[in-house]
């Protein structure tokens, strides 16, 4: 028996009944650099001077150092990718980031990793010190600068297992734009599906080398 075939109108009507139910696309909002953001200093060193304009970042280090960092709410902890770009108008010198004391860097971006259970335990403001001795934290830091090539994964001298440090660009001015795919880096480096990605961090470091960086990130969007 043949059956009637469904009018273009109907079809229409299916189509729009199904659209009703269908997920909405994820929107990947740009981060913003508000005074959520908290700088973390070090002892005896001179820390570096942050210039925020919503998604823009500048920064000024001279001999100097310190990290600024941001927890991300529960809405955010299923991001995979990221983007930004960023300039570097005055470098250190080529380093190795590998040494513990001699290893300055234009720019890095932490994107820092914990289980769902644990980035609960942790609470939704954590700070990025507590974050960086917490056992169950894993970070991918993003780096420009040293004397390195685009692509190497180096142990960080900080982090010992916890941390790499992927080279994105070596020590030099310029401007670019990047796309990670953090969870394959993610799974490359520790074996495993990423959790919950509960905070960024922004460094610049210039001290061991008594050099100066001029910077800037911006545009950075998380998916």
């Amino acid at each position: 028996m043949l059956r009637p075939r469904p009018s273009f109108l109907s079809c229409f009507a299916l189509a729009g009944a199904l659209a009703l139910y269908a997920p909405a696309p994820s929107q990947a909002e740009p981060l913003n650099f508000t005074p959520d953001w908290r700088e973390q200093n070090f002892p005896r060193l001179t820390p570096n001077r942050y210039a925020a304009q919503g998604t823009r970042l500048d920064i000024v280090s001279d001999q100097a150092v310190s990290v600024i960092f941001t927890a991300l709410p529960e809405s955010r902890w299923s991001a995979r990718d990221a983007n930004w770009t960023w300039r570097v108008e005055q470098s250190v010198p080529p380093t190795d980031l590998r040494r513990k004391g001699g290893d300055d860097r234009n720019i890095s971006l932490y994107f820092v990793f914990m289980d769902t259970e644990s980035a609960r335990r942790a609470g939704p403001n954590p700070r990025l010190r507590s974050l960086l001795g917490n056992r169950n934290a894993r970070m991918l830091v993003y780096v420009w600068g040293g004397d390195h090539s685009r692509g190497e994964v180096l142990d960080s001298p900080y982090l010992e297992a916890r941390g790499k440090t992927l080279i994105l660009r070596g020590a030099g001015t310029g401007a670019h734009a990047e796309t990670v795919d953090l969870a394959a880096d993610y799974a490359r480096i520790f074996g495993s599906a990423p959790a919950a990605l509960v905070g960024v961090a922004v460094s610049a470091d210039s001290d061991d080398t008594q050099s100066a960086i001029r910077a800037r990130v911006s545009d950075m969007v998380l998916r």
